[in-house]
């Protein structure tokens, strides 16, 4: 609990309006997409570096939490303010400081919408290719912390291959400027790459350049439907064979199509098992003849149907249908718990398989859908928590498929991250040895233990 001087002193760093102490306010800020809650003693709304330093550097000084936000559209509860603490709201930091169009480079802040960014860039003919199904209402910094990957991830990589370089604010106070402006850098240990994907837990990220890309200058939109999960890896495993990399290579099982049929407002096969749906994007010719390619390579794996989008309108349905995946399966059950595994893409059958017996095994519908093209599955286990067989065997089933996808030589989270949700199981994946030197990295960087206490590690 922080004591009623040290938030008074906090309201006089960031403003009396900056800071919000009522606790019907600070409800909106306990939580993240997990929805598991904890209330904060206190959410400020820093708007500099030097805010973020003073509250960091008494919070050390005195020992209370602080715990870095951004929308709180994450998965796994980093934002969750666990130990209770002061949030730090990221809204204030949201603007986009400079594209340069000469150097494909473009300087944010942490609070900026992905999709604003990516609105932004496109207007000048460039690309920022990370594509979280949370575009629309995550942000730049939350990516960034989470090394968020989306639908792109398959030919153009994660948000940490789009990091140059980061302004940040260590919990003792320090303000740093890590990694550089250019294509290339080495000048000492890659710290920008230690601060993606370390969920908040090392530093305060107040600014960011990125890297663009050229606009790709067409793409084509694709849906095929399959009898079963086997035919449509067949299919991503022959594009391979044929050195075809899609933008975007996205799966889903039947209950998933199931569950989305109303909103796709296609002719859907009643009895398809699994549906692969795909973009190509690029020089125009070659892009037409990748869809051609494809469309051929569906027929001979044996697709049900096979539909090309006929415009841009028709095909953002199908992404709008792939993005609205996740809340629609709460039809078959009240309460899920959402994992997102990577397995090679050669085993995606073998993966659906397991999930299937585990399914019969322990009576809950298990759904399946996301990236095949780099093998970052989301399995979600649907259940009525409030039925304690229910909730055990739920957490039997992600024990389970977590064992399963290391044997398999795969990894418990592609981009969600540990946060609390995954902390029990990450000794399953990562030796003691490796938890340590992960631990004294963090006593380096956090040597009291402020920052976002209680991730990652159990």
């Amino acid at each position: 609990m922080i004591s009623k001087a040290l938030l008074k002193e906090i309201s006089g760093i960031v403003g009396k309006e900056n800071l919000i102490t009522d606790g019907e306010q600070m409800a909106e800020f306990s939580a993240d997409a997990t929805k598991i809650a904890r209330m904060p003693d206190g959410v400020a709304f820093p708007s500099n570096n030097e805010q973020i330093s003073r509250i960091l550097g008494l919070a050390t000084e005195n020992g209370f939490p602080v715990v870095p936000r951004g929308a709180g559209t994450g998965m796994s509860g980093g934002a969750v303010p666990v130990q209770g603490g002061v949030v730090l709201a990221m809204d204030r930091l949201n603007r986009i400081l400079s594209i340069d169009r000469e150097n494909l480079v473009a300087k944010a802040e942490p609070g900026v919408i992905t999709a604003d960014l990516q609105r932004a860039v496109e207007a000048v003919d460039l690309f920022y290719p990370p594509d979280p199904a949370s575009l629309k209402v995550s942000t730049l910094g939350g990516n960034i912390a989470e090394c968020a990957g989306g639908l792109r991830a398959v030919k153009y990589g994660v948000t940490r291959d789009y990091v140059l370089g980061l302004t940040i604010v260590l919990p003792t106070g320090e303000i740093i400027g890590t990694g550089v402006e250019t294509r290339k850098g080495v000048a000492g240990y890659d710290l920008v790459r230690l601060i993606a994907g370390s969920e908040g837990t090392l530093a305060v990220i107040t600014a960011m350049t990125l890297r663009l890309i050229p606009k790709p200058e067409t793409k084509r939109t694709m849906v095929a439907f399959f009898e079963n999960v086997s035919m449509a890896v067949q299919t991503v495993s022959k594009m391979t064979r044929k050195r075809i990399v899609p933008a975007i290579l996205e799966f889903m099982d039947r209950l998933c199509i199931d569950c989305v049929r109303e909103e796709m407002h296609l002719d859907l096969p009643r009895n398809s098992g699994a549906m692969l749906l795909i973009e190509v994007d690029g020089n125009p010719d070659l892009v037409v003849q990748q869809a051609r390619i494809i469309e051929e390579l569906c027929g001979q794996c044996g697709a049900m149907a096979f539909q090309m989008a006929a415009d841009d309108e028709s095909a953002e349905g199908l992404w709008e249908a792939r993005r609205n995946v996740s809340p629609s399966l709460y039809k078959l059950r009240p309460h899920k718990i959402n994992e997102d595994i990577v397995v090679p893409r050669s085993r995606l059958a073998e993966l659906g398989s397991f999930l299937d017996a585990v399914s019969r095994k322990y009576g809950l519908p298990v759904p399946a859908f996301g990236h095949a093209g780099d093998g970052n599955i989301h399995v979600n286990v649907m259940l009525d928590k409030e039925d304690p067989v229910q909730l055990e065997n739920g957490h039997a089933i992600v024990r389970s498929l977590f064992e399963k996808v290391i044997q398999m030589g795969g990894t418990i989270t592609g981009e969600h991250g540990i946060g609390i949700a995954k902390a029990p199981y990450l000794a399953m994946e990562i030796p003691s040895e490796g938890i340590q030197l992960m631990k004294r990295i963090k006593k380096a960087f956090d040597p009291k233990g402020i920052l976002n206490p209680g991730k990652i590690f159990t």
